[in-house]
Order: C-alpha cells, then sequence, then structure tokens
C-alpha cells in the first residue's frame, strides 16, 4: 500500500554484507562488450529506446506444440516409426490398381492408430497448457506511474517495469532489489525451486536505493541499469546501475531469480530486468534426456524381424508368380486358358512376367502387411498410462503425514522397472529423515546424552563394542522417559545431568555454560514468535543448525531475537538459578563453506568483551586450537569416534577472546574483502578468515543424529533378497557411512569389507611435502594395488559363497574412475553385495552411475532427494526423486516420483514386476496374433497361385487389428496378475525373472512366433481341407471364397481370443467381457456388415445370414480348428507346468495347494536360486533335498539360473 509504514528490523549484518560500496574492478570492465550489452531502462519501459530494444515479454510456455504447430509437428512424430512410414505408403498405393483391397479400409485404420496416439499427446500438452495459463495469469503489483501501484498478470510485465512482491509471493521475473521493508534494504528468499536447497537466502539492495520506502517514491525514480545478456548461469551476475550520472555496481546480492519466494519480508520493490524465456530458470529448464526401456528397444528389432519376413514372403512369392505366368502362354499354347493369357493386362501378361513378377512384389508387399502389428504401439501407450494411473493411485505408495502420493512422471519406463539390477542411492534425505536431532554432546571432556541411535541399535544385535553393550541395558530406560516427555522436533537429548538446569551442579559448569551459550549464538538463523502460542521457531539454513538452537534452548540458553547488531539470548544465570536476559552485539559472521568447513561470529558481551565463537569438522577444528586449549582434546576425540561409530554427524566447538588491536586490523581487511567485486574474492575472504580462527580454547563437540527413514533397512532387506545390488553414494566420511550401512542392513555381521582409502601414512607425508604429481602418482598406485587386492579376495569369497562390501572414498574414486582403472574397479564393485562411495561429489555420483549403466548392460535405478543428485538421476535408466525435505529440483528431473524410500520395495517388486511381465506377454502377444493372421494370408496365396488375391475382405482385414483382437490384449497389459502383490512381497527373488529377461527372451519370442506359423497352418489347412470339396449349401454347392474367408475369419478371431484366456492368470470381469466381446463383436459386424448395400459389403454380402448360420458344418468347423489349434499350445503349457515350472508357476502352486502360509514350503521357495552376491547367502546351506521330494512336482535342479526348478 502507498506509504505504508515500514518495519523497523536490523538484520542488514547477519552476514556481514557491506553491500553498495563494492569496488569495480574484473568483470565489471566488460559492460558494454559482447555479452555484456543489455540496457534496462528502470522504470519507463516505455519510452522510444526501451522500445527499439524489442525484449521479450514475460509470457513462458512450457507446452511441446501451439495451434500452429500442432499438426505438422505431431504429425512429424507419429511418422518418425518406420511401421507408421510403412502403412502410409501402403495407404497411397492402396489408391492405385496395385493395391489387393480398397483405399479406405486401409486409410481407416491408420487414421484411428494415429488419431489416438496425437489425441494423447494433445491431451498430455493440453495439461502443460493449463500449468502454463496458471503461471502466466498470477498478479503481482507494479508501478501504473504517478506512484501508484496496480495488479498485473505477470505475462503482461515488460522489462524496465517496478512490482512490489510481498511475503510468501514468487518473483515474476528476475529482478534487480531496490529496497524492502527491512533496514538497509535486505530480504530473505527461497530458492527450492531453483537449486532445491530449503535455506534462506539474504540479499541486499544497493544503499543508493535503499531510501525507496513506499510506494509515492517511485513517481519520479529513473534509472539505467546495463548488465549482462540472459544466460543460465544461476550463480553469477555483472552489471551496474547509472542514477543521477553515478554508477554503482550490481552483484548476484541484488538479483532475484524467477520462481524463488519472497520469505520472512514484508515487501520487496524490485525492477525487470529478465522477463520470460530469457529469465535464468527457463534458461536451465533443458529438455531431460530421452529414456527408453531395454523392452521397447528390442520390440523395435522384432518389427524389423517382422519387415525382413514379410519382404522375403513377398519375394518368394513373386518369384513363384512369374515363373507360373510366364508359363500360362508357350508357343501358343494357354495353360490356364480360364484367365486369357492372351488377352490381359500388364499385371499378368505372360510375355511380360519379369514385370508382371515385380509389380506383384509391390502388391504382397502390401497384402502381407498385417504381419505388422499397427495397433501395437498405440496399444502399449494407452497400457503405459493406465499402468501409471495405478502406480499414482496405490494407497501403499500414500505418504499420508506430508499428502503426497507416488507419481509416474513418465510412462515409458514401466515396464524397466522390473528390470533393476543395480540401485544407486543417496543418503541423506533419502536413505534418512534429514531432519536432524540434538542427541549427545561432549563437554569438557564428558560425554552426556543416552539417545539410542538406529546404528547403535543395528551395532547391539550382533556387533561387541562397549558402546553396543551399554544399549542392550540403556534401552528401556530411555523408552521409559520418552513416553512420559513430549516430543520436541530436532530434539531428542536425554540426560539428567545437565537438563533441567542440573548443568549447574557439574564440576565444569563454566564449561558447560559456554559450550551451550556458543550453541545459541553461533548460528544465522532466525527466530519466528507464534503469535497465538507464543513458542518459538526457528528459520535455519540447515536442519544441524536448527538442532543445535533447539538443543541451546532446551537446556537453558533460548535465542529468542536478532537485530542488524545484535543477538539476544535468555540464559539460565547459574548464580540465581534464573532466566536472564542478555544481548551480545553482532561484530561479524564468517560464514560456512564446504571448502572452510567451519564457521565462526565475533561478538561483544555486555561487559565488553569480544568473543570469536567458532564451529565446524574436526578435521579443520583441532589444527586451530591453541595450546593452552587443548584440555580436553583426547576425550573428546575419542567420543567423535563413539559418535561416528553410533551414525552420528558431529562439530567441534571452541572459542577465544580477542583484544581490540586484533579484532580491530581484522575488521578493516575483512571489511575491503567483502567489498571486493573480483573472481578471487571468496579466496580472499577465508584467507583474512584464516588469521583470526586461530589459538581456539576447546569446549567440546556435538552430535546430532539424522535418523533413518521409516522402513528403510526392512526395504534393503527385502531389494537384496530380490537379488538387486544397492549403491550408496553420500558425502559422509567413512566411518559414518559405514554405521549408517549397518543400521539399514546395507552391510551386515560377518560380511567382509573391502575398503579402499586413500588416507595412507605415505601420501600423507607426500602432501605435506606439496609435490601434487608425486601425490597424484602414488595415490593412483595405492588405489590400484588396493582393488588388485580386492578383486583377490573376491575370488576366494566366491568359491566360499560369501558376500562381499566395497567402501571408496571419494579421492580413492578420482582415480578409479579414471579410463585405465574403472573397468577394474567395475570388475570389483559388480562382484560385491553393496557398494559405499563416501565424499562423492555430484559429478562423481553421475560418473559412477555412467559407469554401472554402460559396461554392465544392465538396468540402473538412482534415487536421490537433492539438487546434487539430478546428475545421477537423469544418467541412470530411470531415476526415482523422492519428494522429501530437500525442495524439488530432484523430483522435477527424475522419471518418478515417492515421498519415502521404503516404496521402492512395492513400486519394484509389485509394480515393476507386472508391468515388466504384462508388457513382455503384451508384446509378444501382438506378434503371436499378427503371424497367425498373416500366414494364413499367405498360405491362401500359395493356394491360388500366387495371384494376388485376399482371402478376406478388406474389412475384415482393416479391424482385425483395431477391433477384434486389441482390446483384451489392452486389459491384460493392465489388469494381469501372475501373482498378487502380497505374494511379490513375500517371495522377492521372483523380480530375478525381469532381471534375467525370462520372460522377453529370444528364445520366448520365436517360440511365440512359431506358436503364431502353426496356429495359421492348422487354421488354414484345417479349413481348406474340410470346406474345399464338402457340400456347404442346401443345394449340394460347395463354399466359394466369400464363404471359405468368413469361415477361416472367424477361426481365427476365436484362437487367438481363445490363446488370451488360455495365458491370462488373473480374471477380472473387463477381461471377461473384452475376449469374450471381442468374439461376440465379430459376429454382429458380420451381421450388420452383411445387411449392408452389396456396394459396400461386397464379399460379406449376407454371407452369415444365408451362409454360414444356418450350416451346421461352419459351427462344428469353427469348434474343431479352435481345439485342434490350441491344443499345441494347451499340451506344452501343462508339460512346462508340471516338470518345468518357472518360478512364478512355482508360487501359484503352493497358493493353489494351499501351502502359501506353511514356513517350510515358503522357505524352500523364497530360496531358491540366490546368488552369492546377495546380502541372504548364508540361506544356501538349507537341505534341499527335502524340498525338492516334498514339492508338489519334479524339480530340476540344473535350471536354477533361468529361475526354474
Amino acid at each position: 500500500m502507498a506509504g505504508g509504514r515500514r518495519k523497523r528490523q536490523h538484520f542488514g549484518r547477519i552476514h556481514a554484507f557491506s553491500c553498495g560500496r563494492a569496488s569495480f574492478n574484473g568483470e565489471h570492465s566488460l559492460i558494454g562488450g559482447p555479452g555484456f550489452s543489455r540496457i534496462v531502462f528502470c522504470n519507463d519501459p516505455e519510452c522510444f529506446e526501451a522500445g527499439q530494444l524489442k525484449y521479450g515479454g514475460n509470457y513462458v510456455r512450457t507446452t511441446k506444440y501451439t495451434l500452429a504447430t500442432y499438426f505438422p509437428k505431431a504429425l512429424f512424430e507419429q511418422f518418425r516409426r518406420v511401421a507408421n512410414i510403412y502403412f502410409l505408403i501402403c495407404a497411397i498405393l492402396s489408391f492405385t490398381a496395385l493395391s489387393p483391397y480398397s483405399a479406405y479400409s486401409t486409410v481407416f485404420p491408420l487414421v484411428v492408430v494415429v488419431g489416438v496416439t496425437m489425441g494423447k499427446e494433445a491431451v498430455e500438452d493440453w495439461r502443460r497448457k493449463r500449468q502454463d495459463i496458471e503461471m502466466n495469469n498470477r498478479k503481482v503489483k507494479y508501478h501504473r506511474g504517478d506512484g501508484v501501484f496496480d495488479y498485473a498478470k505477470w505475462m503482461d510485465l515488460k522489462v524496465g517495469d517496478v512490482v512490489k512482491v510481498e511475503k510468501d509471493e514468487f518473483f515474476p521475473a528476475d529482478l534487480i532489489l531496490l529496497s524492502s521493508s527491512y533496514d538497509d534494504a535486505i530480504c530473505y528468499v527461497e530458492t527450492t525451486n531453483l537449486d532445491g536447497e530449503t535455506n534462506l537466502k539474504l540479499k541486499q539492495a544497493l544503499d543508493v536505493t535503499a531510501n525507496l520506502l513506499d510506494d509515492s517514491r517511485f513517481e519520479n525514480f529513473r534509472a539505467i541499469i546495463k548488465c549482462e545478456d540472459p544466460n543460465a548461469n544461476l550463480y553469477s551476475f555483472v552489471g551496474n546501475l547509472q542514477l543521477e550520472e553515478q554508477q554503482f555496481p550490481l552483484t548476484p546480492q541484488q538479483l532475484l531469480l524467477r520462481d524463488s519466494k519472497l520469505r520472512n519480508t514484508d515487501y520487496i520493490y524490485g525492477v525487470v530486468i529478465f522477463t520470460g524465456h530469457d529469465t535464468k530458470v527457463i534458461q536451465n529448464s533443458t529438455a531431460p534426456p530421452s529414456k527408453r526401456s531395454k523392452i521397447e528397444r528390442r520390440m523395435d528389432k522384432l518389427v524389423y524381424l517382422l519387415f525382413s519376413a514379410l519382404v522375403f514372403l513377398s519375394f518368394i512369392g513373386s518369384v513363384f508368380f512369374g515363373i507360373t505366368t510366364s508359363k500360362d502362354l508357350e508357343n501358343g499354347v494357354m495353360t490356364r486358358w480360364y484367365l486369357r493369357p492372351d488377352d490381359t493386362t500388364i499385371y499378368y501378361d505372360p510375355k511380360r512376367a519379369p514385370v508382371a513378377a515385380i509389380l506383384h512384389f509391390l502388391t504382397a508387399l502390401m497384402l502381407y502387411g498385417y504381419l505388422i502389428p499397427i495397433s501395437l504401439y498405440v496399444s502399449i501407450e494407452i497400457v503405459k498410462v493406465l499402468q501409471s494411473v495405478f502406480i499414482n493411485q496405490d494407497p501403499h505408495m500414500y505418504y499420508e503425514e506430508g499428502d503426497k502420493p507416488a507419481r509416474a512422471r513418465t510412462s515409458n519406463l514401466n515396464e524397466e522397472l522390473g528390470q533393476v539390477d543395480t540401485i544407486l542411492s543417496d543418503k541423506t534425505g533419502t536413505l534418512t529423515c534429514n531432519s536432524m536431532e540434538f542427541i549427545k554432546c561432549s563437554i569438557a571432556g564428558t560425554a552426556y546424552g543416552h539417545g539410542i541411535t538406529e546404528v547403535e541399535r543395528a551395532l547391539a544385535r550382533g556387533k561387541e563394542t562397549p558402546l553396543a553393550q551399554e544399549v542392550v541395558e540403556d534401552e528401556d530406560n530411555v523408552e521409559e522417559i520418552n513416553e512420559t516427555k513430549p516430543s520436541i522436533k530436532g530434539y531428542n537429548f536425554i540426560d539428567e545431568r545437565i537438563t533441567n538446569g542440573n548443568w549447574v551442579n557439574e564440576p565444569r559448569a563454566d564449561v558447560i555454560q559456554n559450550f551451550l551459550r556458543l550453541l545459541a549464538a553461533c548460528h544465522t538463523a532466525i527466530p519466528e514468535v507464534d503469535d497465538e502460542t507464543g513458542k518459538i521457531s526457528y528459520e535455519a539454513e540447515s536442519p544441524d543448525e536448527a538442532a543445535f538452537v533447539i538443543g541451546a534452548r532446551e537446556l537453558g540458553f533460548e535465542f529468542y531475537e536478532r537485530t542488524q547488531t545484535s543477538i539476544s539470548l535468555h540464559e539460565l544465570d547459574p548464580m540465581s538459578g534464573r532466566k536472564v536476559a542478555r544481548t551480545y552485539k553482532l561484530m561479524n559472521i564468517i560464514e560456512f563453506s564446504s571448502a572452510r568447513k567451519r564457521m565462526s561470529v565475533i561478538v561483544r558481551n555486555e561487559e565488553g568483551r569480544l568473543l570469536l565463537l567458532s564451529k565446524g569438522a574436526d578435521s579443520v577444528m583441532f589444527e586451530r586450537l591453541a595450546q593452552d586449549g587443548r584440555e580436553f582434546e583426547v576425550q573428546t576425540r575419542l567420543h567423535i569416534n563413539e559418535y561416528a561409530d553410533a551414525g552420528l554427524r558431529t562439530l567441534v566447538l571452541a572459542y577465544r577472546e580477542l583484544d581490540e588491536e586484533e579484532y580491530n586490523e581484522f575488521n578493516e581487511e575483512f571489511s575491503q574483502a567483502k567489498n571486493l567485486v573480483s573472481a578471487d574474492r571468496e579466496e580472499i575472504i577465508e584467507e583474512v578468515a584464516e588469521r583470526i580462527e586461530k589459538d581456539l580454547i576447546l569446549l567440546g563437540a556435538t552430535a546430532v543424529e539424522d535418523k533413518l527413514q521409516n522402513g528403510v533397512p526392512e526395504c534393503i532387506d527385502k531389494l537384496a533378497q530380490a537379488g538387486i545390488k544397492l549403491w550408496v553414494l553420500t558425502g559422509d566420511k567413512m566411518e559414518t557411512a559405514i554405521n549408517i550401512g549397518f543400521a539399514c542392513s546395507l552391510l551386515r555381521q560377518g560380511m567382509k569389507q573391502i575398503i579402499i582409502n586413500s588416507e595412507t601414512p605415505g601420501i600423507r607425508a607426500l602432501e605435506k611435502a606439496g609435490d601434487k604429481s608425486a601425490v597424484d602418482e602414488a595415490a593412483k598406485a595405492n588405489v590400484i594395488q588396493q582393488i588388485s587386492e580386492g578383486k583377490a579376495l573376491l575370488n576366494v569369497a566366491s568359491e566360499d559363497s560369501e558376500a562381499l562390501a566395497l567402501i571408496i572414498d571419494g579421492k580413492s574414486l578420482i582415480y578409479a574412475l579414471e579410463d585405465d582403472v574403472k573397468d577394474m574397479f567395475l570388475e570389483l564393485a559388480i562382484g560385491c553385495a553393496s557398494v559405499i562411495c563416501c565424499r562423492s561429489s555430484p559429478k562423481q555420483k553421475a560418473l559412477v552411475t555412467r559407469l554401472v549403466k554402460v559396461k554392465t548392460g544392465s538396468t540402473t535405478l538412482a534415487i536421490g532427494d537433492g539438487a546434487n543428485d539430478v546428475g545421477m538421476l537423469q544418467e541412470a535408466d530411470i531415476g526415482v526423486g523422492i519428494s522429501g525435505v530437500e525442495g524439488m529440483q530432484a523430483v522435477m528431473s527424475s522419471d518418478i516420483a515417492i515421498a519415502q524410500f521404503r516404496f521402492l520395495e512395492r513400486l519394484l517388486l509389485v509394480h515393476g514386476h507386472w508391468c515388466y511381465r504384462r508388457i513382455s506377454f503384451m508384446i509378444c502377444y501382438f506378434f503371436y496374433k499378427n503371424i497367425a493372421f498373416g500366414f494364413t494370408l499367405f498360405f491362401f496365396e500359395a493356394y491360388a497361385s500366387f495371384s494376388g488375391e485376399a482371402a478376406y475382405n478388406d474389412w475384415y482385414l482393416s479391424l482385425y487389428n483395431v477391433f477384434f483382437t486389441s482390446l483384451p490384449v489392452i486389459a491384460m497389459g493392465v489388469f494381469d496378475q501372475d501373482v498378487a502383490a502380497r505374494f511379490c512381497l513375500k517371495f522377492p527373488l521372483l523380480y530375478q525373472e525381469g532381471v534375467q529377461n525370462v520372460l522377453f527372451s529370444w528364445t520366448r519370442i520365436l517360440g511365440w512366433a512359431f506358436n503364431g506359423v502353426l496356429s495359421s497352418t492348422l487354421i488354414f489347412f484345417f479349413c481348406a481341407c474340410a470346406m474345399e470339396h464338402q457340400a456347404f449349401r442346401k443345394g449340394g454347392e460347395v463354399v466359394g471364397m466369400e464363404i471359405f474367408g468368413a469361415v477361416m475369419y472367424t477361426c481365427v478371431v476365436w484362437v487367438v481370443n481363445c490363446q488370451m484366456a488360455l495365458s491370462i492368470n488373473y480374471f477380472t470381469l473387463i477381461q471377461h467381457v473384452f475376449i469374450w466381446g471381442s468374439i461376440v463383436f465379430w459376429y454382429i459386424f458380420l451381421l450388420v456388415y452383411g445387411a449392408m448395400d452389396p456396394n459396400i459389403s461386397t464379399t460379406a454380402y449376407q454371407v452369415f445370414i444365408e451362409a454360414c448360420a444356418p450350416a451346421l458344418s461352419f459351427w462344428l468347423v469353427t469348434l474343431f480348428v479352435t481345439v485342434a489349434t490350441l491344443l499345441p499350445y494347451f499340451s506344452y503349457a501343462a508339460i512346462q507346468m508340471r516338470f518345468f515350472p518357472m518360478y512364478h508357476q512355482m508360487i501359484q502352486w503352493i497358493r493353489n495347494d494351499g501351502h502359501s502360509e506353511d514356513p517350510e514350503y515358503c522357505q524352500m521357495v523364497r530360496q531358491r536360486s540366490l546368488r552369492s552376491t546377495t546380502l541372504h547367502v548364508d540361506i544356501l546351506n538349507l537341505d534341499f533335498k527335502k524340498f525338492m521330494f516334498s514339492f508338489p512336482f519334479p524339480l530340476l535342479s540344473n535350471q536354477t539360473e533361468d529361475l526354474h526348478c
């Protein structure tokens, strides 16, 4: 509102910014040159100069098509498929005399199939269009003129417009921050949609614009911004603002990016510099890599194979046709006089037999085209979409707490979910909750906190350590205490020695006081007070930091207010035993970075003393301790190692007092470094900080637990039983990663560990010497040696059927991924049951994923929750995003989104197995039914001397794939289940049918093709023998071609639909309706079509009413041919089921025989075919002889590898 009151708060120096006084150097000298040519006329977008620049509008389109491009682009997409191009050529040729059937009957099925697929594309694009409409029509306040702000749609904004964004609103374009509701013109921004990070970023405007406090101030505001051209770099920006003939440098600190959200700030004013597709977020929105499943790629090969068969059959027929035609007229004598070879067209001219053979070849290519399943692609797309709907609506994968269902973001990879061989997983936020709890601490060399971690529980189950032995005794007591006290998010600390103010009675209460004060003051969190309850919550940059502040509050040091220059605490006074308010003047904050691994604050207490408070990783903090500050170092190191063994994340806390002279010198250097605008700014800041962060006095260490998500150990256990390998790629240090591995069942007691570590004494000595090339050479040799030793151990373990685990750190991984080493590394890794890569960078995660995918050729699945996992997700065959607390970047880059890691079990073992089985059978069945149909045409052609005459009516041919046989296979692809969901989970090894591709192997495909050829052979010759010479009508006439075609077509429809009925494992009402309805629909069609005018129905005119229906032989032949044709398959299936059952058939047997609840039967079935690289190798010692003699059918043990018994 114009003239609204300004919120007087002072947070401007939380990060020690000194914006507005930055100096010009470095990249700012490039402004005006190539790549830095953008000019923005602030608050004057309609001026003549701005109009000449012709910048794009703020309308954003994410759709694939527009109204103008939909038809050409969609048609192009459809005719990129070879099969569709073939049918298009056939449709064009059908208008010529070469066609064996009418043009309309050829064009109709092509139009239906292409139309349905284009309709699906249109529906999907319309959904994207609705999202665009919602986004572009959002409202924001903009300066209309005369100091008045009014609402405008996002899409109507122009470069140069001044906008007012209010709390919790998204920025409509890329803006330069001019001012805000806070002093020093700062604001807080959430960038979850950009980088996946949930922590708030602090932005600050230039001093020169900070006085634009309300709407009316913009009436006469004019300025010019010159800056870089649109680009995709989210973290850099170079420009300057020209105001009143002065220039001021602009940095990323003033840049507010589109799709970021304004948080903890009432409002900001900003000027639009990039709009629409020029904004950085849109510049970063690259199309995800195109992924196709292995089954789909093999299906393409099958289509090519059928094309080859089609050409071969056409060639054979043409050769025979040419030879026969050439003999029709020899020396004036007509062999087949009834064809009048002396007076015929070029198509049957004996004098030009080679030309006639070539033309016949073209006719045959069209006639045998029904070998190619025209509706295969569209049917599979429909099925996959419906399968995705079932995945999305599965209540067992719905996370109620976060109201998040599973979401299949693409349906292309459904069957790939059933073939995953290796899972590559992030840890934090994926296996764990990324919700930290303050659980233990070490203060003055004394360990505090009795909380039991999940790692400790895992250790207590089998690992003998002092810490583990205490768990069994303490767990019951801890649970009793937990039941009596209310749960506090971020706090799970139990120790009566220092809780409830009891720390004042401890021997080193002074150290504890300093420790808790440091926890409460050394951070960048922001307190938020609930107006109704008065409770304080904290907005922190990380879950760890929030846990520290909450822990300090619960132990008596409550952080309750922050201003620009101060931090206020409610401290427990050890003298009076009461809470007192104390305010510390905030002098500087030295921020945390991954390179520094620590953060510090400098404060002045009420007594005027300057204190440096610091916390960081033990690897950098211990070396910064003063000689007289190491009193508790030995005990603290011991406790830190114990905490790491318990899977906890640790930080070391230390402080020191500064003198005024030292601080003043530091502050001057630090301010100068902060004001630099150059490439090496961060390095200079770190150098200055190094000089002050020294001679510290150790206070102790904190330990927070990133709790495992519910069900993670059980899920990993089940996936291991399914034969799926799990690799964990984490940034944690090795000790923590190993112990988390034990907690989540990735590692087990007794499992041998192969550890590849670059931290050897020799390498450390070379590092100290500073010889980088020697370090690299020695480190690489060390890695190669350890890999070789691991492979030797692997060979021994394989002989003893022992499972191994490989653990490698980030430095070693650098060398292991080099071209001359990576094959050795991969050979070792794939032989292990579990692999943990520690200290992995995002790039390393992606490289490891690519290595496994490319070199093994097996299906990989990557799962993660953060922006640092995006490369890994896109590199894997399947990317699964966890919609957790790390933002939506991983989800937006994933193929499938789930809320919890445990849902992966059901996604793979149930939906993955079902989808793989359904799609595999669906494709095999499609080829079967088309071969069965197409070869009857070929046999009739041979019977008719390859004359090019079709055995069936034109519309019989056209509607075979579209109506009479397509719906049952779609129903099967959506509903069929070989075993129920509970059996998929009860017998996880069933999943190996997909991993080993048992159901879509070339043997199985060729078996179905043989079944199709056999069926067509039996149908044709039984029909021909039964009806060729037999009187059919009452008058004694034998059948004509129209009756023979109708009878044979009826037999084909019955056989292929009954074949479907025999193959289905799980009948639903829909499947019954589609199977038997397709057969009934054929009779209805024959009746209705035959009743039409003869010019329309041609050879089908009254064929059913007058000829077929009254003839008993029609019904008998149909029954006999159907039974006789299906008998070979039925016999094979019965023998195979009885004597050579596959794994899923074994489960069906025990279910049907009522043994599904018998532990002995279930255990035996569950353990068949386990590989030594799974985690449950120990059960291979079971006595299978008893199983083999007690099972209800013979078991052939030499077929285990193919998952037969």
